[in-house]
């Protein structure tokens, strides 16, 4: 049995009217307002305690989910959860469900410097861990002298430092970010990456990461729901074979991974929690392990699929 603390409870599905994770819709409320999301969010962050997760992820871009996460923590006194956030989108729909641009990303130190103060009015000296949302190869972190100075006071005041990744090429953009250093010191100190059993490309990368100190978080593990609702045949197979759904087997794979410290998982309700927290109970055998690695895409196909996944 594996246990619940590896487990993160990601809020991009929950804080803000539209996103595009599949089947998602039917596990929302059916009038998708700020009050009655803020509620909802709340009924699965009290499941998710419940079962004994204590890690929550939430990002400036994903609508209200640190406001929502807020009013929880506050209302709850919980004192044992790990919040972890990201800056560099800027959520701009206006609680519009429908609209042509629902974020907008850019790392540079005035985002930075707004984002982290908007984030600290809210979660106050709550997050645990700050996180440049979707690092990728072109970004200018790479080359902005004055933004990486700007982390770095960052983290010498005591706020760890991490990095979400995207595209395909993942492994590569962690690779760099990993030879970042300011004042002597690596600048980060934890990566989130897309993993799952489609999209496996960052392993390797990952695994190093893991070995040489950082610690990993993997986000997107069930493909943006792809996995759960319509899972390739030997997911399913699996699933139907031990009794439980294709997200618990898909997730059951990522928990298999050493080096995948955090597992996210990104349900809409509770019932879909449920479900996800049932991959704690599979233990998957070697012939199994390999049955899944055979349904992998090369990278650019998968995020070429997911580009294409409608915001509703």
């Amino acid at each position: 049995m594996i246990s619940t603390r590896r487990i993160g409870l990601g809020l991009a599905a929950l804080g803000r009217p539209a996103y595009i994770n599949v089947g998602r819709t039917d596990a929302l409320p059916e009038h998708r307002t700020a009050a009655a999301m803020r509620e909802h969010t709340a009924v699965v962050l009290d499941a998710a305690y419940a079962a004994g997760v204590r890690w929550v992820d939430a990002a400036r871009s994903y609508g209200s989910a640190e406001e929502f996460l807020a009013a929880w923590l506050g209302e709850r006194g919980h004192e044992d959860v790990t919040v972890s956030s990201k800056w560099g989108y800027a959520y701009v729909a206006e609680w519009r469900i429908e609209t042509e641009v629902h974020e907008v990303k850019e790392h540079s130190v005035e985002r930075l410097r707004e984002q982290w103060a908007q984030t600290r009015e809210l979660l106050t000296d709550r997050v645990d861990l700050y996180q440049v949302h979707s690092l990728t190869t072109d970004s200018p972190l790479f080359e902005d002298a004055a933004l990486q100075q700007e982390l770095a006071k960052l983290r010498d005041s005591g706020v760890r430092l991490g990095i979400s990744t995207s595209g395909a090429a993942q492994a590569e953009t962690i690779e760099r970010a990993w030879e970042l250093e300011a004042g002597g010191q690596q600048l980060f100190g934890a990566v989130q990456s897309t993993w799952n059993s489609l999209e496996p490309s960052a392993g390797r990368a990952l695994r190093a990461a893991h070995d040489g100190g950082w610690q990993v978080l993997v986000k997107e593990s069930l493909a943006n729901g792809r996995l759960a609702v319509n899972p390739p045949e030997q997911v399913a197979r699996i699933a139907e074979r031990r009794g439980v759904g294709p997200d618990a087997v898909a997730l059951a794979h990522v928990l298999a991974q050493p080096w995948a410290d955090v597992v996210l998982v990104g349900p809409a309700g509770p019932e879909q929690l449920r479900s996800n927290l049932a991959a704690c109970s599979v233990e998957l055998t070697d012939d199994e392990l390999q049955e899944l690695a055979s349904v992998a895409r090369d990278a650019p196909t998968y995020w070429g699929e997911r580009s294409a996944l409608p915001w509703h």
